[in-house]
């Protein structure tokens, strides 16, 4: 019987070797995907057969029971023209592009101020894109929920910057050593905890309209008459200037006019809730910055102020971007504090879009008309979230 070569056992103990890293590594990859499996199925069930769910179901005529097939007619109700909501869409298309141009075209071009004038150029032309689409689908489509989109985007737009703002400056000023460090942290944390139809309750009454009220009261010290507040359903601008504007002949309607008072009202609940939970976010990422760096600007002589924004600012910037995400998608859904504060003298200027897709679920039973609202609320809060990281993502210090 012939003996194997040298050569021969390197290479079947090579084959063997090799068969033995392929059986590992598909072991690997079988225990990896066996642990997120779980995830998998959650997000599955509870996540993704939902929104399948709603599209199929806003295909149908459907009022309590399924009815026949209609397409996408009731997309075609809400937007009212197709070719508005196309130019809304190329619109967000374009502030990317100008976004694109603005950071990464042309790097190494010695163009830089033409690349940059022409990017302002294409923003401004999205601009005008968008403004057009939503002029021809706010013409023709359902004017309660494209109207709420607004109202909706005044809330996210008026609470999550607030928000941001506020509770970075508390949390820099919480993280220094002062007394009563801990009991501070506590309070301000404990409106987020608190239920939240149980404060929206204390908050109508704090802003009640009548003039015994604590808000009017507060008012009435520093010589303000009575508002209505969460009655009130003209806009702030109109409320504090109206005498001023209609003498400068200054009529402001439509987006322009900005939220209602009762708007505001429920946008300072919004803020007094949810500025602890960040606090207590930046808290945390305070912790995750290297103290000598501090050290180090003292010593070259920078001020508590220069450190603030150019050691805690910038390394704070994944948080900031979490948080923001987080809280513009929070604000598009929020729906209990809304449902509870809102007031009929109000005429639907605090009705959000998550409000009307309930009030159409619930009131008129047209299920598949709500499910085709929350799905262009799903597409929505999608293309905000994209924008978002695209615009802001890169510019968060990754370390």
């Amino acid at each position: 019987m012939a003996t194997p070569s040298l050569s021969q056992t390197k290479t079947q103990a090579q084959v063997k070797s090799s068969r033995r890293l392929s059986r590992l590594k598909r072991r690997d990859w079988l225990t990896g995907y066996l642990f997120v499996l779980p995830s998998v199925v959650i997000i599955g069930i509870f996540g993704l057969f939902p929104i399948a769910y709603a599209f199929y179901m806003s295909l149908y005529r459907w009022r309590v029971r399924q009815g026949r097939f209609i397409g996408l007619d009731n997309y075609e109700r809400l937007v009212g023209n197709w070719y508005g909501g196309l130019m809304f869409l190329a619109g967000i298309g374009v502030i990317l592009l100008a976004h694109w141009l603005w950071t990464d075209a042309f790097k190494s071009s010695g163009r830089k101020r033409f690349i940059k004038a022409l990017a302002a150029l294409v923003l401004i032309s999205a601009g005008v894109i968008m403004a057009l689409g939503w002029n021809m689908m706010s013409t023709a489509g359902d004017k309660r929920f494209l109207g709420s989109l607004i109202i909706t985007f005044y809330y996210a737009f008026g609470t999550v910057p607030v928000q941001i703002i506020l509770a970075l400056v508390l949390a820099y000023l919480l993280f220094q050593k002062i007394r009563g460090q801990e009991a501070f942290r506590m309070i301000y944390f404990l409106p987020y905890v608190t239920p939240i139809v149980a404060s929206a309750v204390v908050f109508r009454s704090i802003f009640s309209p009548r003039s015994e009220s604590l808000a009017n009261q507060a008012l009435a010290l520093i010589g303000i008459e009575p508002q209505r507040w969460l009655f009130e359903a003209r806009p702030l601008l109109e409320v504090m200037f109206g005498g001023q504007l209609e003498r400068l002949g200054i009529e402001l309607s439509g987006f322009w006019a900005g939220p209602s008072m009762a708007l505001v009202t429920i946008i300072m609940f919004g803020i007094w809730t949810f500025v602890g939970y960040n606090v207590v976010i930046f808290l945390a990422g305070l912790g995750g910055i290297p103290k000598n760096l501090y050290e180090a600007a003292e010593i070259d002589g920078a001020n508590g102020t220069q450190q603030f924004f150019n050691i805690t600012v910038p390394l704070l910037s994944p948080v900031t971007f979490y948080l923001t995400v987080l809280g513009f998608i929070g604000t598009f859904q929020a729906f209990n504090h809304l449902y509870v504060m809102r007031e009929p003298f109000a005429r639907g200027s605090v009705d959000t879009a998550s409000i009307v897709i309930f009030d159409t679920f619930y009131k008129t039973n047209n299920y598949s008309l709500a499910a085709a609202q929350s799905i262009l609320l799903f597409a929505l809060i999608l293309s905000l979230t994209l924008v978002q990281n695209r615009i802001f993502g890169r510019r968060v210090f990754r370390g």
